[in-house]
């Protein structure tokens, strides 16, 4: 495959969305830590997942669902964030993408994954810098339009807008009900973290449907999940663990639905 073709991949779309973020952020902010961060991240995910690779003896390819993973944990983690941390959390994200798999496919979205036990283990502080969260308001315009690539190009539209739909009408309803402090996700940075989870993270083709209907049914469950963990307990990984169940719907929800099928077709005989 030639670079020209990879351009025009999904993955190519996101790699170059969230090279373009990283470079955006970091020269308005004037500060390089984040590009410090994300060079952490992508070395340490790329050499991981081509070390992962050669253990299972599977034919050598391009490493660049790894270099995605880490330029979103970089995207994410707070610029500060120090070295290790970076690296751990990327090397929990790789790990996640080889070891919990099903039918050869990872279960769990792997920086999502990461991120959340990076929260449980290292404390970490999650910025969502990339997100153009400190920036100025328009400048959410670069989300939006690397978000509509990436979304149009691997046809997840019902998905990301059953997502943000609910989302934002649950976390409306728990404002107005007073419920923890639901209207504080919806002000910036928070609406930031949430266009940008749900433009590239939740987008994620080998954990999530392609189904309309399972997408549609993929982005509420994530929203309802995200949504209620937050407005109870706050804190930073209510996106993270909604996201992580509706991985888990997109695995035992078609295992089940064919086991019925098949049981019926079974007994007839």
């Amino acid at each position: 495959m030639t670079a020209n073709q990879w351009m025009k991949t999904p993955k190519g779309y996101v790699a170059v969305s969230m090279v373009f973020f990283l470079l955006i952020a970091s020269i308005w902010s004037q500060d390089i830590s984040g590009i410090y961060n994300g060079l952490i991240a992508v070395g340490v995910s790329s050499a991981a997942d081509m070390i992962c690779s050669r253990i299972a003896k599977r034919k050598r390819m391009l490493p660049d669902g790894a270099v995605i993973t880490g330029l979103i944990i970089a995207l994410i983690l707070g610029t500060t964030s120090p070295w290790y941390m970076v690296a751990g959390t990327s090397i929990i994200a790789i790990l996640s993408k080889h070891l919990l798999v099903y039918k050869k496919k990872p279960i769990f979205n792997p920086a999502a994954f990461g991120l959340f036990l990076s929260i449980l283990f290292f404390r970490s502080g999650q910025s969502w810098w990339g997100a153009f969260g400190d920036l100025p308001t328009w400048s959410v315009v670069f989300l939006l339009i690397g978000g509509y690539m990436v979304t149009n190009r691997v046809n997840k539209f019902p998905q990301v807008f059953s997502f943000l739909g609910t989302y934002f009408i649950l976390l409306l309803i728990m404002g107005i009900l007073n419920v923890g402090d639901a209207t504080d996700a919806l002000r910036s940075p928070f609406i930031n973290a949430s266009l940008f989870f749900a433009l590239f993270m939740l987008t994620d083709p080998p954990t999530s449907p392609a189904k309309v209907k399972d997408q549609v049914i993929f982005g509420i469950l994530s929203a309802v999940v995200g949504a209620v963990i937050y407005g109870i307990f706050g804190g930073l990984m209510y996106l993270f663990i909604g996201l992580l169940v509706g991985n888990l719907y997109h695995i035992l929800v078609p295992k089940f639905r064919n086991a019925a099928i098949i049981k019926p077709v079974s007994q007839s005989r």
